[in-house]
């Protein structure tokens, strides 16, 4: 609802202050409510302010200590105070344009001595400074600034693509040192595993070895005892020709194999088992 108001009366809306003169002079406040007014005594209502709070948004643009130009976005919410309603009236014609050139020549002044990674860390600071030399002006003429909000930060387009890239590298950088440390783990990793499984395969082999010498051991002595006239030589010279008409059956019937030339005959097999003996016999003695 408006405020209304005639020759002789006025009503005054909440959150609002009437300023009544008598013959062009300042006489009082009118607080909200109807009032009458004597018009042959001089008394009228001169206006009527609004005791809300008011915003306003004002767009610095400033260069940092490091030379990028930036615009900032500030937002300053003010009111009149009800007390002081007289000097809001008389004093000042556009408080809009008092408030936004003061806001102007403190961010300008402070900006200048900071860079632009300063400018965003403390960015309160600068809200804190432009709110601190507000209240001090304004308060005179009869305005409280109740908060100022430094809403935005905005640099200019190229800076802000630098700034992306800069930020895009160092985390390719990070990711690649994790990347690396990664695949460090996994060739250690890797090469633990191939280590631990040649130690069981070789385990496995010596185990092999000894059962098939086991196995040879009890072949001999069970053919020397069960045919009389045989030594332990004959029977061993019989498993090792054995064994080897075996491998030769297995290369043979191996599809993978490609052709294998090996001396073979009598004779051949008998150096072939002496080769073998002797081999042992020296590995034995050593």
């Amino acid at each position: 609802m408006g405020n209304s108001f005639c020759g002789f009366c006025a009503c005054i809306d909440q959150a609002s202050i009437g300023v009544v003169e008598r013959w062009g002079r300042f006489e009082k406040l009118a607080e909200p409510g109807l009032h009458f007014f004597n018009p042959f005594a001089g008394e009228s209502l001169a206006g009527v302010l609004s005791t809300r709070i008011k915003s306003l948004d004002v767009r610095i643009e400033t260069k940092t200590k490091d030379n990028v130009f930036v615009q900032l976005l500030c937002s300053i919410q003010y009111r009149i105070v009800k007390a002081n309603a007289d000097d809001a009236f008389y004093e000042l014609q556009n408080p809009k344009e008092q408030i936004q050139a003061y806001v102007f020549d403190v961010v300008r002044a402070h900006v200048p001595r900071m860079t632009l990674d300063e400018l965003f860390e403390q960015k309160g600071d600068v809200a804190k400074t432009v709110l601190e030399e507000l209240e001090k002006v304004m308060g005179a003429y009869g305005y409280n600034i109740e908060h100022i909000l430094m809403v935005d930060i905005i640099p200019d387009a190229s800076v802000r693509k630098a700034m992306n890239e800069i930020n895009t590298a160092q985390r390719l950088q990070l990711a690649s040192v994790y990347k690396g440390e990664a695949e460090k783990i996994l060739q250690v990793k890797k090469a633990e595993a191939e280590a631990e499984a040649k130690y069981l395969g070789g385990v496995g082999v010596a185990r092999q070895r000894q059962a098939i010498t086991e196995g040879l051991r009890d072949n001999i002595l069970n053919f020397s005892h069960k045919v009389e006239g045989t030594s332990a030589k004959e029977v061993m010279d019989l498993i090792m020709i054995t064994q080897y008409f075996d491998t030769i059956k297995d290369l043979g019937n191996s599809s993978k194999n490609t052709t294998v030339f090996i001396p073979h005959g009598p004779g051949h097999v008998r150096d072939i088992g002496d080769q073998i003996r002797n081999g042992m016999m020296e590995a034995a003695s050593a």
